[in-house]
């Protein structure tokens, strides 16, 4: 990063004052009347009505429409364990697009822990306060045991977006993508580099998309997963392959998919010239890919590609799905978020990738022209129609599958952001 871009992003997080997050009012605090409502004695009421039926809660706070994004600072973006405090500009940030995106009111928390299991008693203390909890930059394999726990024992939605945010995006894009080249999910050869948290994730949700389990070959640091490898972690285990493979070299030949979720520069030009025709190659590191785009791209001319960045076509960007994820999981008051819902999610992007895009997106990019094709794949983050799509979709999904305690409202999707 430049010296002006670095200063550049300080200052924006420094003034007009430090930040990027504020509480405003949203009811009169003018008139002694007013207090008097808002706190003693007049707060008295809901407090009785909310001690009667807890569901009053939703009725007389903001605990309908506010999510926590919490955090051990333990794997913060590509920063690695900086601690909690460290991590709260990014915290802040989740929050901030929450808000923007989806009129989700979000706070951030970050908790200095020693073990996971004291960060699942802080949480699970603290969970019923809040509509949902967002679970960030937490490191694997801590962050499997964490979710399942917290998903065991809180009664809001519990949701970890570097594992399943990142898995919608990308499982959206790669449907997509290998659709656009002719493949289908049920015979692609899928390679994964990565074994963490957002490698098992994707994986895991391309397998209920359709690719077969068989059919992906995940390797980690020390090579390819395979069976009776030593030292296997249960998540890894759930991928290894009974194969001779033992390299990226070995396993790429004839692949159809490369999905990157591991560091830069790790997939080199002629790796991929041994890939199978009309390649898919998703090199998500950031923010420097697998793979630079200009290299990929000078040694195959049939390829679609993918990364994590904003100055490339087909940005996988979790901003597409979590905040709408979110609006619809809170209005139909969902207590889980599970796998239909995270499908729902990933049809109504990869749909929405297909309809004529609209004058201000193509406006916001420099008048640039989209049209699903091998450069644009997925939505834009500033399309407006993502809210109305995958909150409805999710909120659908949450309401056929048994885990909404609302019905379907009757005037979904909202319009717009205001309407939340």
């Amino acid at each position: 990063m430049s010296d002006a871009l670095k200063k550049a992003a300080l200052d924006y997080h420094a003034f007009p004052k430090p930040g990027k997050l504020s509480i405003e009012l949203s009811t009169p605090a003018e008139s002694q009347e007013d207090l008097s409502l808002a706190y003693s004695p007049g707060v008295a009421e809901p407090v009785r009505e909310i001690a009667k039926d807890p569901e009053n809660a939703f009725k007389y706070t903001i605990k309908g429409n506010l999510v926590a994004v919490i955090t051990d600072g333990s794997a913060i973006l590509g920063l690695g364990n900086l601690g909690p405090l460290a991590s709260k500009p990014v915290m802040e940030g989740k929050s901030l697009l929450f808000k923007r995106f989806a009129g989700v009111d979000s706070v951030d928390v970050e908790v200095e822990s020693d073990s996971p299991e004291h960060f699942i008693d802080v949480v699970a203390a603290i969970a019923n306060t809040y509509g949902g909890i967002n679970l960030e930059d937490i490191k694997a394999p801590e962050c499997f045991q964490i979710e399942k726990a917290l998903i065991e024992r809180c009664e809001v939605p519990i949701f970890h977006d570097d594992q399943h945010g990142t898995a919608i995006v990308t499982v959206a894009g790669m449907l997509n993508a290998l659709e656009i080249q002719g493949k289908t999910a049920a015979d692609a050869k899928v390679v994964c580099l990565g074994a963490g948290a957002a490698a098992h994730a994707c994986c895991t949700l391309l397998v209920s998309a359709g690719i077969q389990r068989d059919n992906i070959m995940m390797l980690d640091s020390k090579g390819v997963i395979y069976t009776g490898r030593a030292h296997l972690n249960a998540y890894k285990e759930e991928f290894a392959r009974d194969t001779d493979d033992r390299t990226l070299t070995d396993a790429i030949i004839g692949a159809d998919v490369f999905l990157g979720v591991s560091g830069p520069n790790l997939l080199t030009a002629e790796q991929l010239k041994t890939m199978g025709p009309n390649p898919v190659v998703f090199a998500c590191s950031n923010p420097d890919p697998e793979i630079a785009p200009a290299l990929a791209n000078a040694a195959r001319d049939d390829l679609i590609m993918a990364t994590g960045r904003s100055d490339f076509p087909n940005q996988v960007n979790n901003v597409l799905c979590f905040p709408f994820l979110f609006r619809g999981t809170l209005d139909v008051r969902a207590t889980a978020i599970n796998e239909q819902m995270k499908l729902a999610a990933v049809e109504a992007i990869r749909g929405l990738a297909k309809e004529e895009v609209p004058e201000s997106v193509k406006a916001a990019y420099g008048g640039a022209d989209f049209s699903f094709g091998r450069q644009y794949i997925l939505p834009k983050p500033t399309d407006h129609r993502l809210l109305g799509a995958v909150a409805a979709a999710v909120a659908r999904a949450a309401v056929d599958t048994g885990v909404a305690r609302l019905p379907y409202p009757a005037n979904y999707p909202l319009a717009s952001v205001d309407d939340c």
